[in-house]
C-alpha cells in the first residue's frame, strides 16, 4: 500500500467515525423526541389539574358554611337557656320545700294549741268532778240531806254557766289558677266574698308553683256542724274565671 492509499484510509476512517457519531446522535434524538412529548403532556396535565382545583375552591358554597356557623351559635345559646331554666326550676323546688316546712310548723303549732285547749277542758271537768255530791254522813239526816241539796244546786248552777263546746276545724286550702295571667288579687277578693254561717277566713299567701304560676294558699276556721268542706270546695270551684282546682293542704280539729 502506497503512502497515498494509507492516508486515504485514515481519512475515510475519520469520516466513518463522524458518520457513526452522527448516526447515534440521530438515534438518540429520535428516542428523546417522544419522551419530551410525554413530559410536555404531563406538564400540561399538571397545569389543568391546578386550574381545576382552583375552580373547585372558588365554587365552594361559603353561604352554607356561614349558615352552619350561625346554627352552631344558636344551638349554644339554646343550651345556655336550658341550663338557666334548670337553675330556676331548682331554686323554685327549694322554695317549695321551704314553704312545705313552714306549713308543717304551722300545723304543729295548731296541734299543740288544740292539745292545750283539750287539756284545759279536761282539767275543768276534773275540777267539776271534785265536787263532793255526797258529804260525810251526819247524825242528823235532815241536815245531811239539806247539805246535799245545796251542793247539787251549786253544781247545776256551775254547769249551766259553762258555754257549750263548739267543734271547730282549722283548714288550709290550696287554690290553683289557670295560668300565670290570672289576677291573683282578684281571685283572693272573690274567694273572701264567699260567706257561710260558721265560716271565718284567715291569712292568705301566694306560693310559687312553676313557670311563673302561683297558687293561693288561704286558711279558714269552720264550725263542723255548720260548714261542709265539700260544699265550700264546690263554691270555690264555681269561680271558673279564676279557679282551676282546689285542694285541702291541711285539716286540723280545734
Amino acid at each position: 500500500m502506497s503512502a497515498h492509499d494509507a492516508g486515504s484510509v485514515w481519512l475515510n476512517k475519520r469520516i466513518y467515525e463522524d458518520a457513526e457519531i452522527q448516526h447515534y446522535e440521530n438515534l438518540a434524538k429520535a428516542a428523546l423526541t417522544p419522551l419530551a412529548g410525554e413530559v410536555a403532556k404531563a406538564r400540561q396535565r399538571l397545569i389543568e389539574s391546578r386550574d381545576t382545583f382552583t375552580a373547585n375552591i372558588e365554587s365552594i358554597d361559603t353561604g352554607a358554611i356561614k349558615f352552619m356557623e350561625k346554627k352552631i351559635v344558636e344551638f349554644g345559646k339554646s343550651i345556655d337557656a336550658i341550663l338557666k331554666l334548670l337553675k330556676s326550676l331548682d331554686a323554685r323546688v327549694v322554695s317549695l320545700e321551704k314553704s312545705n316546712n313552714q306549713d308543717k310548723t304551722v300545723n304543729a303549732i295548731n296541734v299543740a294549741s288544740v292539745h292545750k285547749q283539750t287539756q284545759k277542758h279536761a282539767d275543768e271537768e276534773e275540777n267539776d268532778d271534785d265536787v263532793d255530791l255526797f258529804g260525810s254522813e251526819s247524825e242528823d239526816d235532815e241536815a245531811a240531806a239539806q247539805v246535799r241539796e245545796e251542793r247539787l244546786k251549786a253544781y247545776e248552777a256551775k254547769k249551766s254557766k259553762k258555754p257549750a263546746l263548739i267543734a271547730k276545724s282549722n283548714v288550709i286550702l290550696d287554690i290553683k289558677p289557670w295560668d300565670d295571667e290570672t289576677d291573683m288579687k282578684a281571685m283572693e277578693e272573690n274567694v273572701r266574698k264567699i260567706e257561710m254561717d260558721g265560716l271565718l277566713w284567715g291569712a292568705a299567701k301566694l306560693v310559687p308553683l312553676a313557670y311563673g304560676i302561683h297558687k293561693l294558699q288561704i286558711s279558714c276556721v269552720v264550725e263542723d256542724d255548720k260548714v261542709s268542706i265539700d260544699l265550700l270546695t264546690e263554691q270555690l270551684e264555681q269561680l271558673e274565671e279564676f279557679v282551676q282546682s282546689v285542694d285541702i293542704a291541711a285539716f286540723n280539729k280545734i
